[in-house]
């Protein structure tokens, strides 16, 4: 979308509606940090229609397991991430699953690549469904000078873990993931166990072997580019048999965990940021263990967390 974005303001600055392009990149100028700042959430935006048979087609499912207080902020960690997050996309980016009516008074910021929001029009679009940037400065600013009653997604494995998601598989890049626990300290916003049980179930992936020439081009690209180019497919337009790039129509069941208690700590030690990073994987397995059987996974199922 970004892509055809671009080009179109581009075709547009060589035809005769030029200067309503023109407008619109000297505006980009004047609005260009504003996706830092909490963006512009539009309500209209998340409560389109078409969100709803989005919902519908897998079919996904939020649920809620503990109240969270409007006076307190929080940093969700959002797992599996899946090919394309279906599930993280639909409950905090729209109201589809009812995010907003489960949790009142509680705004989701789902935080995604910084470079979507240097692409014109696709910045907006994102930033009307409360979508925003996954760096330190938008997230500081969120967290400290837009009140309380904020809640940053992140999907905390990122391409990484993107390029281990298979079906049947319930794999998690977390374990030397400590710097979502830092923001959580150093701003006291409390830490929230997300998972959502179907995410990895919406595609198939071709796995490259480690070592094999395909992996290191994916870790190359991955490190370079900022996101893991997947080799994977889905179901045809007319026939669930063929091959296309839709998503398969498998529930996605996102469950919210207990929030974990954060102290402020403006200059957390290692230490004291590898106890809540403990204690927050501890109550992701937890989390995993005790609804894996209740949406569709054998009791001997495993979380593995990388």
């Amino acid at each position: 979308m970004g892509i055809v974005c671009t080009i179109i303001i581009m075709y547009l600055l060589c035809t005769d509606c030029w200067l309503i392009a023109a407008a619109y990149l000297a505006w980009l100028v004047f609005d260009w940090n504003t996706p830092k700042k909490a963006g512009r959430r539009s309500s209209w935006v998340r409560n389109w229609a078409v969100w709803r048979y989005f919902r519908d087609y897998f079919p996904i499912r939020l649920v809620k397991t503990h109240n969270l207080l409007t006076s307190r902020n929080y940093i969700f960690g959002y797992h599996p991430h899946g090919i394309l997050g279906m599930g993280a996309f639909c409950n905090f980016s729209t109201e589809a699953t009812g995010v907003g009516q489960k949790f009142p008074g509680i705004r989701p910021y789902l935080a995604t690549l910084a470079g979507n929001f240097r692409m014109p029009i696709l910045r907006d679009y994102l930033m009307s469904g409360g979508i925003c940037p996954v760096n330190r400065d938008t997230i500081d600013y969120i967290l400290s000078k837009n009140g309380t009653g904020n809640a940053i997604v992140i999907v905390v494995g990122g391409a990484a873990e993107s390029l281990n998601c298979t079906q049947g598989k319930n794999s998690v890049t977390l374990r030397n993931r400590k710097g979502f626990v830092k923001l959580a300290l150093r701003h006291g916003a409390d830490l929230v166990p997300v998972y959502s049980f179907g995410e990895n179930e919406t595609y198939k992936q071709v796995i490259f072997e480690e070592g094999s020439w395909g992996r290191w081009f994916q870790k190359k690209f991955q490190k370079y580019i900022g996101f893991a180019p997947c080799v994977f497919h889905g179901r045809g337009l007319f026939s669930c048999d063929s091959w296309g790039l839709l998503p398969y129509s498998t529930p996605i069941t996102t469950v919210v965990g207990e929030p974990i208690t954060i102290p402020k700590t403006e200059n957390p030690s290692l230490k004291q940021v590898d106890f809540y990073h403990s204690l927050y994987m501890n109550s992701l397995i937890k989390l995993f263990d005790k609804y894996k059987t209740k949406f569709g996974l054998p009791e001997s199922a495993v979380l593995e967390v990388n």
